[in-house]
């Protein structure tokens, strides 16, 4: 089982290395767009629970990158199954359904921590230093989870290009901007909050910005993300051998 996840991983590896260079600054753009406009632009004088707005922004930034590029996973999955024909190739190998989703998950929880430095790293350059302690990279580690399963699952069902995108406009993009990843969530009306708090993105924000300023998250929030993740990562099991059947 681990051979075969790890020879599905270096695969992803091998192809993400190739393209790092152009990855890297794709990466930058939208977080470098959001840390002008919002938090220079709009948020310069604003304070949110005793942090400036970019100290706010940043930690939910990092969410949204972590959640984006390790369901950008999918969209590899898809060529690899479309046009390389990859997918009926793992299929004669002797690689298990549960060491190929393994594989596909790593490699999107590698593509988010890689998102992620390139974050960091601009964070740095705006004077924004925040605490990187074991419980936020565990939410992190958490998120990317989520959606690095959620990606490979969904993968396996769509049929075209043309449905990747679709799901990505329904279910990545709204959690995008409502998972308190810009805007506190205690700011929306109170049924909009308990519609919002069924998102993993929120649970994933409030605990990497809580953990970022050097406090505890709450472990609901964890336990929360965890299940969700093992949900996903059963279920893209599941797909998987539906898909090779």
């Amino acid at each position: 089982m681990i051979q075969g996840a790890f020879a599905v991983y270096y695969r992803e590896l091998l192809i993400l290395r190739r393209r790092l260079s152009r990855l890297i600054p794709s990466w930058s753009v939208s977080p470098l767009l959001y840390l002008i406009a919002f938090g220079y632009a709009m948020g310069k004088h604003v304070a949110v629970d005793g942090h400036t707005y970019m100290e706010f922004l940043i930690p939910g930034l990092i969410a949204m990158s972590s959640m984006t590029q390790a369901f950008s996973i999918s969209s590899e999955i898809n060529i690899a199954r479309f046009y390389w024909h990859i997918f009926e190739e793992i299929q004669a190998a002797p690689v298990s359904d549960l060491s190929y989703v393994t594989g596909e998950v790593l490699a999107g929880m590698t593509r988010a921590f890689l998102a992620i430095a390139v974050i960091l790293v601009l964070g740095l350059l705006f004077g924004v230093v925040l605490s990187l302690n074991v419980w936020f990279w565990l939410a992190i580690v958490l998120n990317s989870f989520v959606f690095a399963s959620l990606a490979v699952g969904l993968a396996m069902l769509v049929k075209s290009h043309a449905d990747q995108t679709l799901l990505t406009s329904f279910v990545i993009t709204p959690m995008a901007f409502l998972g308190g990843t810009f805007f506190p969530v205690e700011n929306f009306p109170a049924w909009a909050q308990k519609v919002i708090f069924l998102l993993p993105l929120t649970h994933a924000a409030t605990a990497i910005r809580t953990a970022s300023f050097g406090d505890m998250p709450s472990l609901s929030s964890l336990f929360i993300l965890a299940a969700i993740g093992s949900m996903f990562f059963y279920i893209s099991v599941l797909f998987v051998k539906k898909a090779k059947d």
